[in-house]
């Protein structure tokens, strides 16, 4: 069985399970764990949703007594939370929210509370777990999916903004951060402290004088009284995000790379808009639909992409430089969605026989019709020890008909400091070495050099 045939992703949730064929995401669905999912997604504010792209496209194929069959596009590029930046995780936990307190004036509710229910395209998230709507008893105060918000939502952001925690090692935590993993972290002044005295510090607490299982009493209020519970809560949660928001923007820095594209001193002015035009040009000759930016830093060449007409993921593994990227398109409201991530160290499966989560190169191999590798092949080269070979080799794993890639020469001042005395190793390299590694998969249609040496070309699969 091909790998993007598996069952994915919500095989754990007894009403359904997702399989993927081609562009299309079928959901088999059994009707008596989602009779009210599939009347809300027959409803006028579902569709109102879908116009606002915050909930996922859903067609009834086919139905019977017992089982629905529906049918989603598929999300041109999944991207899963280790990848994202703090801003996506951010927009992806308000859409949860939002999502959440609108259902509630409609006697619903969300029965599940992660990152993985949601998806981007672009920098908008879009939420993807339909089966996750549920009917809720109107006499209950409690939001059941409370604490998964707070394990897979909140609690890692905390950890990120204020211990330094990555958070790509979510990608080890299905169900997000527990309480007592950051508490032995925390001094006292922290655990005192929002949000930690109310995500950590409580909640241990009472886990400790046995208030943990009576959280799961049965609890039965007034509807009115119970509604308004559940908002006061909402907006408890929305005020924690705010807190670690703010927290995350009082960090924000200019990281080694995030201001390389105006500081760079190899380039001059005329360099940089020969460097520009050749891009433009390149992909007005390619008109690519799907581009994907490899080294993407703060997302110049992917908002000229975007410009041109192309819906672009970008990949760089500098933090500061790709959140800069994102919140740039998010504000612009560009068709590019920025991600974490390193083709040379490419993020792996994860889940239930590696199937639940598909690694990164399996994502994009023959996605993309234009990949961009500009500034990149230096340090494939010299800091990842990568042969010109094996570069060739996986750029024609990645595009199906293009690429554009600078070519760094020997004697430029970036490859001299990443050299670092091999020049027996790395020193010979040269264009034609390039050229013969790149002929063995491409056609080059178009080359340039610019004044400072680099030299661009346009690259036409074989």
């Amino acid at each position: 069985m091909a790998l993007a045939e598996l069952t994915l992703e919500t095989f754990r949730d007894p009403a359904g399970s997702v399989r993927i064929e081609g562009n299309r995401v079928v959901r088999e669905v059994r009707r008596d764990h989602a009779d009210a999912a599939l009347e809300f997604l027959r409803s006028l504010r579902a569709q109102e949703w879908v116009a606002e792209r915050r909930l996922i496209e859903t067609r009834f194929v086919t139905e019977t007594d017992d089982a629905v069959t529906l049918e989603h596009p598929r999300v041109f590029f999944p991207s899963y939370p280790w990848e994202w930046t703090p801003s996506a995780w951010i927009a992806a936990a308000d859409l949860t929210l939002d999502l959440c307190g609108e259902l509630l004036g409609q006697g619903l509710t969300l029965k599940d509370a992660t990152p993985l229910n949601v998806l981007f395209r672009g920098a908008c998230p879009v939420f993807v777990d339909v089966l996750s709507i549920e009917g809720r008893d109107p006499a209950s105060p409690l939001w059941l999916a409370y604490g998964q918000f707070v394990r897979a939502f909140l609690l890692p952001m905390a950890a990120y903004a204020w211990l330094g925690w990555p958070l790509a090692a979510s990608i080890q935590k299905r169900d997000g951060y527990e309480p007592a993993d950051l508490a032995p972290h925390l001094n006292l002044w922290q655990r005192w402290r929002e949000p930690f005295r109310s995500l950590v510090t409580v909640p241990l607490m009472l886990e400790t004088s046995g208030g943990k299982s009576a959280q799961n009493t049965k609890v039965q209020q007034n509807p009115d009284v119970a509604l308004a519970v559940l908002r006061r809560n909402l907006g408890g949660l929305r005020r924690h995000l705010r807190h670690i928001e703010r927290q995350v923007q009082s960090q924000r820095a200019t990281s080694r790379w995030s201001a390389y594209a105006t500081s760079a001193d190899h380039y001059s002015g005329e360099d940089q808009e020969l460097k520009r035009r050749f891009v433009r040009d390149a992909l007005t000759a390619a008109q690519p639909r799907h581009v994907l930016d490899l080294g993407a830093n703060s997302g110049v060449y992917s908002r000229i992409a975007a410009g041109c007409g192309a819906s672009v993921v970008a990949w760089d593994t500098d933090l500061q430089a790709t959140e800069q990227n994102w919140r740039e398109a998010q504000e612009q409201k560009l068709e590019i969605t920025p991600l974490l991530a390193n083709p040379a160290r490419p993020t792996p499966a994860a889940g239930w026989r590696n199937a639940e989560s598909l690694a990164l190169l399996d994502r994009a191999r023959g996605r993309f019709d234009c990949v961009l590798m500009l500034g990149l092949i230096h340090h494939l080269l010299l800091s990842e020890q990568i042969p010109l070979s094996e570069i060739a080799a996986q750029l024609r794993e990645l595009t199906n008909s293009w690429a554009i890639v600078e070519w760094v020469p020997a004697t430029d001042p970036r490859f001299v400091d990443l050299l670092r005395g091999r020049d027996a190793l790395y020193g010979h390299l040269d264009e034609a070495a390039f050229t013969r590694a790149a002929e063995v998969h491409f056609t080059v249609v178009l080359r340039e050099a610019l004044p400072n040496g680099r030299i661009l070309f346009l690259l036409q699969a074989r």
